[in-house]
């Protein structure tokens, strides 16, 4: 182990044990030594289909079934939470922040709120089952590859915002790969970070998410199956088809946007010894290990100056999840537990009618400019988007008009939701929903005086500049004979 206080660097890994009596799961050990450091069973996992959450849980969807179980990272053997989905996993992301889920399920992508377990948004824009999810360091962005060879950069901000009955824009869709996706990486800078993405039309590119340019890419003779970058991003590393594990120089002279990989000019750049294909890579934090997994079942720590293998550690089955992190505090103290426990997942999109359900807590207000929809009556200023204030802001009151507490009580403006609000009793003087028609239509009242006041000051307003306007041409009309009347008398 590490030396007291530092941090201690573990391997995840997990295989398809179909055939265990253990029921397969996740395995974690030291780097350094090769010490084994916890042990998660329940089910096997899918591959791309594991996560740290928060540093506090560990995710793995279930290879097979349509569920996603949740670790607590301290209690280890135990299966704390099953996340039912309303389809088979194919890949699974958490956001770096501990904040939100993301889930590919046949050609679309799920997005869960962690605090609160409500879906949030489900995006169809590929065409094809979704192969693999990421997001980036600072979870301002996350990228989706598929089998239809797209790969689609989306910012979380637009994709939390957008309306329900609107399908947000992703940032980038980059359609440069001809063959299904196979794997993705981000790199570090968040909306400035750059990201690897692997195919098996035999290349893997190099890619620019703030501007969406394409800015490299390697063709090689095999299918590539999984791509990572080091942390500093000298170097690309590609697993293919056959076993080998491809070492690409970023910062190579002269810089060319296309090139082939040699493989027998460049034979000091692969990794050799997986006999089947290689489906996960990670790099160790100081650049100097190779992480492999393989369906040949095993994994292999490589040193990467040398290209030696340093450790073998054989599984039962296929690895199908294998990454190099800092082991969370969680994971190293037997009597720690999360800060918040996981909620129970939903499985139906999160609406405005689901806030209003008698399942919503107390009352909702929503400020601003009165709207009908549906038959409800409610104020669109300051309304829940999926559970959450929109960041832009509309005006509380039209403009020109500051509502006083006299004018326009602290109660005002609201649509009830749910059960009634706490202070509310049948048959104690106004209702609310009495209350609710009073202020509106006192709302409406100012509004339409102020909208008068507004059209008498347009009036005044237009008149004076009107008379500007003569002023200025008067003006001008005199300087202009002026000018002329002394150049005329210059020219004689």
């Amino acid at each position: 182990m590490a030396a007291a206080g530092g941090p201690v660097e573990v391997a995840l890994v997990s295989a398809a044990e179909a055939a265990s009596s253990s029921g397969g799961g996740c395995s974690v050990w030291e780097v350094g030594s090769g010490a084994s450091v916890a042990g998660y069973r329940g089910f096997s996992c899918a591959a791309r289909g594991m996560a740290l959450l928060g540093g506090e849980h560990l995710l793995g969807a279930q290879l097979g079934k349509a569920c996603v179980g949740a670790w607590e990272l301290q209690r280890k053997d135990q299966l704390q939470q099953k996340i039912i989905c309303p389809g088979l996993v194919s890949c699974l992301a958490a956001a770096p922040n501990g904040l939100y889920i993301l889930a590919g399920i046949a050609e679309s992508i799920y997005l869960w709120e962690v605090s609160s377990g409500n879906l949030l948004a489900i995006l169809n824009r590929h065409y094809q089952d979704l192969s693999c999810v990421a997001f980036t360091d600072d979870s301002s962005h996350f990228l989706s590859g598929a089998k239809d060879s797209l790969v689609i950069v989306w910012n979380l901000y637009s994709v939390l915002q957008a309306e329900n009955a609107q399908s947000p824009e992703p940032r980038h869709v980059w359609s440069r790969h001809s063959l299904p996706i196979t794997d993705l990486c981000c790199g570090m800078g968040g909306p400035m970070a750059r990201a690897a993405t692997a195919s098996l039309d035999q290349t893997a590119k190099l890619w620019e998410i703030s501007s969406g340019d394409l800015l490299l890419s390697v063709v090689f003779d095999v299918g590539i199956l999984s791509v990572t970058l080091d942390l500093t991003e000298y170097h690309m590393f590609c697993g293919g088809m056959d076993g080998s594990i491809f070492q690409v120089d970023l910062c190579a002279w002269p810089v060319q946007r296309e090139r082939g990989f040699q493989t027998e000019r460049e034979a000091a750049k692969i990794f050799k010894g997986h006999r089947n294909q290689v489906t996960c890579l990670s790099v160790s934090t100081d650049g100097s290990l190779l992480l492999s997994g393989s369906h040949d079942e095993t994994v292999r720590l490589w040193d990467i100056q040398s290209k030696q293998c340093l450790r073998t550690v054989n599984y039962k089955g296929p690895v199908t999840n294998a990454f190099i992190t800092l082991a969370p505090a969680n994971m190293l103290n037997p009597e720690s537990k999360p800060r918040v426990p996981l909620p129970k997942f939903s499985r139906h999109l999160y609406t405005m009618e689901n806030a209003g359900s008698p399942a919503s807590e107390g009352m909702m207000l929503c400020l601003g400019m009165h709207q009908k929809t549906d038959g409800a009556v409610f104020f669109d200023g300051l309304a829940p988007c999926k559970g959450r204030p929109r960041a832009r802001s509309s005006p509380l009151a039209p403009h020109g008009l500051s509502f006083s507490s006299s004018e326009f009580p602290s109660a005002a403006a609201g649509r009830v939701s749910g059960r009634p609000p706490q202070g509310y009793r049948q048959g104690s003087g106004e209702s609310n929903l009495e209350k609710k028609e009073r202020l509106y239509s006192q709302m409406c009242a100012t509004r339409e005086k102020n909208l008068m006041g507004d059209q008498e000051q347009l009036k005044i307003q237009v008149t004076q500049l009107e008379e500007e306007v003569g002023t200025l041409r008067k003006i001008n009309k005199g300087l202009f004979d002026f000018s002329s009347r002394l150049i005329m008398k210059q020219g004689k």
